[in-house]
């Protein structure tokens, strides 16, 4: 097997080469097909994956058997001030690995984004939910999504949310960072989503890449919560006597929308049997037991 990840610096392109090195992840073993495989992991610095001429030429000098897609133009409110910059990141460049990949007879497993839907549901959206993007980051990971299923026949299209893990910036790391340094911390009690390990994820891209069962898929934590109560939970493992307010969105403006809901359902993955991401809370655990014994 040959693999190649892309966005191979971000937290979830080093989760991946975590768990393909050690060969499991907490909620399963990594499928025997990629055993001993060649790993080819990349940043923007090594595959312009918007350089649609450098992609083909990688393509064919490396040959992936299947590709990761995690790179991505992810700060939404940096899209909101250049949607070209990131359409070229979020769109252009998904469209290029999927023609390449369609060439070589690749399989593409492209990681998306619950930013494609308008976050004004009240119930969880399934995969075939229409997607209504409210900001320039949705706009632009929706057209990513319709690039590579248009491009290549061997593709996963996974959406995630609310993600962290044990490398790079996130929540979760923001929250431990405020926590040792304050007594309060003000979060928002009004938005509702799926907090989502690093290590599930990357269990189930590749469970899914091991598959034939191309399509859409939805890969986010068991379970929602609001920020605000992700914030505590976060401060009550971490021990630091932090306490965490709630506030509205409206007292915490931003340049970009948030969606107020955010929770995903998992009918894809579950017809498959791969639905194996843990509740919310069990992965929290795992993951401070994990940074406890690696700090």
């Amino acid at each position: 097997m040959n693999v190649l990840i892309t966005g191979a610096n971000g937290q979830l392109g080093r989760e991946l080469q975590s768990v393909l090195r050690r060969g499991r992840a907490d909620i399963g073993a990594v499928p025997a097909v990629y055993a001993d495989a060649t790993v080819t992991a990349v940043d923007a610095d090594q595959l312009d994956i918007t350089d649609a001429q450098a992609v083909t030429a990688f393509f064919t000098k490396t040959c992936p058997d299947v590709v990761f897609n995690c790179a991505a133009y992810t700060q939404v409110d940096a899209c909101e001030e250049n949607e070209a910059d990131a359409a070229r990141v979020n769109a252009d460049g998904p469209a290029h690995l999927a023609a390449a990949a369609a060439r070589i007879g690749a399989k593409l497993v492209h990681v998306s984004t619950d930013y494609v839907f308008d976050g004004a549901a009240c119930e969880p959206y399934d995969e075939d939910a229409p997607t209504a993007p409210a900001t320039a980051y949705g706009r632009t990971k929706q057209r990513g999504e319709q690039a590579v299923l248009a491009a290549c026949d061997r593709v996963f299209v996974v959406r995630t949310a609310w993600l962290y893990g044990t490398e790079g910036h996130n929540f979760v790391a923001t929250m431990r960072r405020l926590g040792a340094s304050r007594d309060t911390v003000t979060v928002v009690d009004d938005q509702t989503g799926s907090p989502t390990y690093t290590e599930d994820l990357a269990w189930t891209l590749l469970a899914l890449g091991a598959t034939e069962h191309y399509g859409v898929y939805h890969a986010t934590g068991a379970g929602s919560c609001t920020w605000c109560a992700f914030a505590r939970a976060i401060m009550e493992r971490a021990g630091n006597g932090c306490r965490v307010l709630p506030c509205t969105t409206a007292e915490y403006p931003s340049k970009t929308p948030r969606p107020a809901y955010s929770v995903l359902g998992h009918k894809a993955l579950a017809a498959i049997g791969l639905d194996r991401i843990r509740p919310w809370e069990d992965a929290l655990d795992a993951y401070f037991a994990r940074t406890k014994n690696e700090g």
